[in-house]
């Protein structure tokens, strides 16, 4: 199994979600990607590199980004996680922005 770690964004999303049946979602979900981190859609372009994961609760998409580390040992790094809507423009926002700290 993969090593799971979160990026400030994507960290600070998931501790605000109230519903606990939409934690024990995305638990799930981040337990299926340390298992095989290949399963999300690996984006190609301004997002090359990053993989994304659908999550579907209640009839929302919900999605995460995600970076698979296995240079020092098997890691995966979540990025952002949040709704489908707008959803990539804020990822390629928050990479833009890292890449200048």
């Amino acid at each position: 199994m993969y090593e799971i770690r979160f990026m400030r964004a994507a960290e600070k999303y998931l501790k605000k979600i109230k519903d606990n049946d939409l934690k024990k979602v995305f638990q799930s979900a981040l337990i299926e990607i340390s298992r095989d981190p290949y399963i999300g859609e690996l984006k190609t372009g301004d997002l090359a590199g990053i993989y994304c994961y659908d999550v579907y609760f209640c009839k929302i998409n919900y999605e995460l980004a995600y970076r698979v580390y296995e240079e020092d040992g098997q890691m995966v790094v979540v990025i952002l996680a949040g709704t489908r809507e707008n959803f990539y423009a804020e990822l390629k926002r928050y990479i833009k922005q890292m890449v200048y700290l």
